[in-house]
């Protein structure tokens, strides 16, 4: 991949910082609690809420809420789309790095 190939395989909507980490989480934990995101990224609620927002709106997050420990709680995951255009992305990142 030219480093112009690359740069049109960087995704605008996975890009950006805090999208980007938790894309990165999701793909390795494969579901994650909305609360565990939130603390690994280090950032407020309604950063990563907004944050998941943008994820979802283009497909690439999922979630799913379930009652544990007798509150509603928020799953997140990577939809086959999300975890497709991750690693467009990540490979894009990597032929800019090596070219």
């Amino acid at each position: 991949m030219s480093a112009a190939d690359a740069l049109e395989g960087i995704n605008p909507t996975i890009h950006a910082p805090n999208r980007l980490r938790i894309c990165a989480l999701l793909e390795t934990a494969g579901e994650a609690e909305f609360a565990v995101v939130q603390q690994q990224l280090g950032v407020s609620a309604s950063v990563l809420s907004k944050q998941v927002s943008v994820l979802m709106s283009a497909g690439y997050v999922e979630q799913r809420k379930a009652v544990r420990d007798t509150r509603q709680r928020v799953w997140l995951t990577l939809s086959p789309e999300g975890r497709d255009a991750y690693r467009e992305h990540l490979a894009a990142l990597r032929a800019i790095v090596d070219s």
